[in-house]
């Protein structure tokens, strides 16, 4: 693939083989920045595991020090008492039926769909319009929950979902490159300590594989995670 003027001047500016600590590859995403825009910060970590086997499907979650540094549109589904605990949590959309026609009928946008146990019945037959687009709720990401209105503020604060592909790859949000590289730092650090604990025991050997960290328009930077353990 042909690199752009930009990404050819960038990529000349780093070694793709070195393995820097991972304030000082924060540092290096920082500063190979050529954009105008704030871009989001996203870390890759390749793990030795096969998702097709139930336990090594890792789907954990965990909040942020520093947030993700996005506007997270929610919408919940419930009904009775639990939708103005989902508003005053601060839920963009809250409702039951209305919301589960729009869906049907093609309306996916917002960013997370959180949903009591009650709904689940009606909400999982739409699982071929939300599954490709990562929205079904999911007791494991805390998604589905009686407690909804403590669902929507962890979101809002920045929580994230930490899904290995069919890959074996999790790629997750952990910031803007604006973000001082401090709170980049310790959110990739979290991160990175809730992947170790979310090891599964059938894993023998090697872990982790790799990680790396980059802009929305940056190259990829690799990151010694030896240093954090």
């Amino acid at each position: 693939m042909k690199l752009s003027k930009n990404m050819a001047t960038v990529s000349e500016k780093h070694d793709k083989m070195i393995a820097y600590p991972i304030e000082d590859a924060v540092a290096m995403v920082q500063k190979l920045k050529y954009t105008n825009f704030d871009e989001s910060v996203d870390l890759a970590i390749n793990l030795n595991v096969d998702p097709r086997h139930a336990d090594e499907n890792i789907r954990v979650t965990t909040p942020l020090p520093h947030g993700t540094g996005k506007e997270v549109s929610i919408l919940v589904l419930a009904s009775g008492k639990k939708e103005k605990e989902a508003l005053d949590a601060g839920a963009d959309y809250v409702g039951n039926k209305d919301y589960l026609t729009k869906i049907k009928n093609g309306w996916t946008d917002v960013d997370k769909i959180v949903a009591t146990p009650d709904m689940m019945g009606e909400l999982g037959k739409l699982g071929k319009i939300l599954g490709p687009k990562g929205l079904m709720p999911n007791p494991k990401s805390g998604t589905v929950t009686t407690e909804v209105g403590k669902a929507v503020k962890e979101l809002k604060a920045g929580k994230v979902e930490l899904r290995v592909e069919s890959n074996g790859i999790i790629h997750v949000a952990c910031g803007k490159i604006s973000f001082k590289k401090e709170f980049l730092t310790e959110n990739i650090e979290k991160i990175f300590d809730t992947v170790l604990k979310a090891r599964p025991a059938s894993v023998k050997g090697q872990y982790i594989k790799k990680m790396t960290v980059s802009s929305t328009m940056g190259p990829s930077i690799l990151i010694d995670y030896s240093k954090v353990l």
